[in-house]
């Protein structure tokens, strides 16, 4: 029977046999003792690529985005971030329960906000209002298509920020992604912000887990919250090592992603009733709107798994497809004949 074809997400990808090997031979340790050497390494090594005093594993992004969002705030404060980021959408009010902090969204475009329009909502330090505790950005940002944040707008926000006294944050959830759309390395798109959260278990591969970056004092409080988030792992050494897999190995391989994704936005944009803009296809991700084809994104989604491609909507008009490493040039083209398939049909 034919393979799936997985354009859900890049959260699909399976361990490579090489990540499966290292998992059977990893050493391990009680990781809350942290005793766990396989562990150990992989925070050593991350904060080393990422040019951090230190770096803290962790089961998930969301965790590590939350952790961050504790170990900047206090009770009271407000987060300032952009209203279509995951941090604001996808990690169910964690902020406000857990932290205790509300945030102030800004309508960026493209994923983008600018100090200008940041400073504007900065809350004035009157004692009877709530104060900025932190600014967060994303990069790349999911909902917009894996558009890669500007640099130089990165590092105006994060200079005014500091001049301002306030932290910022950044969901480097792609940030690999980013580095090889740019050319740039993760410590140039990344030195400016006081913490930074990137994903193992997106394009890069891994089963599971993701790398909160910052100060040592700053990872030092963090372990105290992932305990409390219950994040304290065990002899987790085994999925450490799938890690340092992907994190060794797979950022050379997010080109063919990248390329594979605009091979798709191409084909999509030549389609009648589908509204697609390649040249805003940056990295793995695709959103692109259906609404000329008469369909909404549940039935066109249902068509699409009858040729056995897996995509979603993220609305009832845009469909998203993110390419990885388990999606092959020939897998796109499959899934190029199955849409023009399914809009010839009546």
């Amino acid at each position: 029977m034919t393979e799936w074809i997985d354009l859900r997400s890049d959260t699909v990808t399976r361990p490579t046999p090489e990540m499966r090997e290292a998992m059977m031979k990893a050493e391990v340790g009680d990781d809350v003792y942290m005793e766990d050497p396989t562990v150990n390494h992989l925070q050593e090594r991350a904060a080393e690529i990422f040019g951090r005093e230190a770096a803290l594993f962790v089961p998930s992004g969301t965790m590590g985005n939350q952790i961050a969002v504790k170990s900047h705030t206090h009770h009271g404060q407000e987060v300032i971030l952009e209203e279509a980021g995951h941090i604001f959408n996808y990690e169910l009010a964690t902020m406000s329960a857990f932290s205790g902090v509300m945030p102030r969204p800004i309508a960026g475009h493209d994923g983008v906000i600018t100090w200008n329009e940041i400073k504007t909502r900065i809350r004035p330090k009157i004692y009877y209002l709530s104060h900025t505790g932190l600014v967060a950005l994303e990069n790349t940002h999911n909902m917009a298509g894996g558009s890669v944040f500007p640099q130089a707008v990165a590092d105006e926000v994060c200079d005014r920020a500091h001049e301002s006294g306030i932290p910022v944050h950044l969901d480097g959830a792609r940030i690999f992604n980013a580095s090889i759309a740019t050319g740039k390395s993760v410590v140039e798109l990344t030195q400016k912000f006081d913490s930074v959260m990137f994903c193992l278990s997106k394009g890069l591969g891994a089963p599971v887990g993701s790398l909160l970056l910052g100060s040592r004092e700053l990872i030092e409080r963090a372990r105290v919250y992932r305990k409390a988030m219950g994040g304290g792992m065990r002899q987790v050494g085994v999925l450490a090592a799938a890690g340092l897999v992907a994190l060794e190995k797979h950022p050379a391989k997010l080109h063919e992603d990248h390329a594979n994704a605009k091979h798709l936005a191409k084909a999509l944009a030549e389609m009648p009733g589908i509204q697609m803009d390649p040249s805003k296809v940056q990295t793995n991700i695709l959103v692109f709107d259906i609404s000329g084809t008469g369909q909404d994104t549940s039935s066109f989604s249902q068509a699409l798994r009858k040729h056995r491609v897996l995509a979603n909507g993220i609305n009832p008009t845009h469909m998203r497809m993110v390419t990885h490493y388990d999606v092959h040039r020939d897998d796109i083209e499959k899934t190029i004949q199955a849409i023009h398939s399914i809009l010839e049909t009546p």
